[in-house]
């Protein structure tokens, strides 16, 4: 999808922003800034877009992003029931690569820095003891004044750098840039089939939400997402039988059609060519951890 340009607010005294969030629920829209972006989700369970990648996110994910990555999170259709007892939080820091001094990246005590910063253009989802050190000192950081809070920046980008304990998230970082048009269309198209996925949803209907013609909206999807709408519509259906399967609570035919497949047989195809393995290898992977 094509994202919007998104301006991060930074307080004049700050170098780098950060912010706590305690939501109802997580409905951005698709967008990239210039801005580094750390995202520590410490509660909620939805999809997430980053570049070219659909996934499920989950409490205690923690994601660095590179400078104009386009991404957005969405919450499970639950978390926008109002249930009180739902809600989302999350800690988020947005820095720019030279926001401590364009200097800093130059010191030979610093050179793993940019390699982190080029690391991070396709996304990293931070695992490990990693993890658990940066969620730690995040925390830190929203409490934290003046030099403290420099001092707790370097020090998370200090673990991020040397750590290997990390998986990329995207297979490409080179995106179009948007105008607002093109984004509300393609936030329409992306809200709709989040919420429509388990039902089948034809070319006809997903071009009028859109406003255009079917020939021109698969050639305007494919240009600006990189795959058909039908691939979209896809993996969507596929993250989402990922985290049925997880939970446990339905046998994998149940799931099947739950997600919006038509047979089974068609989506074993579709869960192997997605994710690489069947979805009995993939509940054995993850019920075992």
């Amino acid at each position: 999808m094509k994202p919007l340009f998104h301006k991060v607010p930074v307080k004049p005294e700050s170098s780098f922003s950060i912010r706590h969030d305690i939501r109802p629920n997580f409905d951005t829209i698709w967008h990239y800034h210039p801005e580094l972006e750390l995202h520590y989700i410490i509660k909620g369970e939805g999809v997430r877009f980053i570049g070219d990648n659909i996934s499920n996110f989950s409490y205690g994910e923690i994601i660095l992003m590179g400078e104009n990555l386009p991404h957005t999170w969405r919450c499970k259709e639950e978390y926008f029931e109002n249930n009180p007892n739902l809600g989302v939080e999350a800690i988020v820091i947005h820095f720019l690569p030279d926001c401590l001094g364009k200097y800093l990246l130059t010191l030979p005590e610093a050179y793993m820095i940019p390699k982190l910063y080029e690391k991070a253009k396709c996304g990293m989802v931070i695992g490990g003891e990693a993890r658990e050190k940066v969620a730690k000192l995040m925390h830190e950081v929203t409490k934290a004044n003046n030099l403290e809070r420099i001092i707790l920046l370097l020090s998370i980008l200090n673990i991020l750098a040397e750590t290997d304990e990390y998986t990329t998230i995207a297979t490409d970082h080179s995106f179009y840039q948007s105008n607002e048009s093109d984004t509300i269309r393609l936030n329409k198209v992306c809200t709709y089939t989040l919420s429509n996925y388990k039902k089948d949803i034809t070319l006809e209907e997903i071009s009028a939400i859109s406003n255009l013609s079917v020939t021109s909206f698969c050639r305007y999807f494919k240009l600006m997402t990189k795959k058909t709408y039908y691939d979209f519509l896809i993996e969507i259906r596929i993250s989402h039988a990922c985290r049925a399967l997880v939970e446990d609570k339905l046998p994998t035919e149940v799931i099947c059609f739950d997600c919006g497949f038509n047979n089974v047989s068609n989506f074993y195809r579709h869960f192997k060519k997605v994710t690489g393995i069947t979805p009995l290898e993939y509940k054995r992977k993850y019920l075992t951890q």
